[in-house]
């Protein structure tokens, strides 16, 4: 993935969801814990920060809820 697709994608939705290939679940990045740049991206957790190669995002998607996803439906 490009840095630049990455990050205009985050500042449109304002979250965003990347798969990694070192990572067996998806993350979950936020405008507010997520820095974004052309090598790297960190993201900043309640205990630590955690940073990866953008080459090593294999993919990104819009986060959404659902009523069924709260258990609303």
């Amino acid at each position: 993935m490009d840095a630049t697709d990455l990050q205009e994608m985050l500042e449109q939705n304002g979250e965003l969801m990347v798969a990694v290939s070192e990572f067996d679940q998806p993350l979950e990045l936020h405008l507010h814990d997520a820095e974004i740049n052309e090598e790297t991206v960190r993201l900043e957790l309640t205990d630590g920060m955690l940073e990866f190669d953008v080459d090593e995002v294999t993919g990104a998607w819009q986060h959404t809820h659902s009523l069924a996803d709260l258990g609303l439906e």
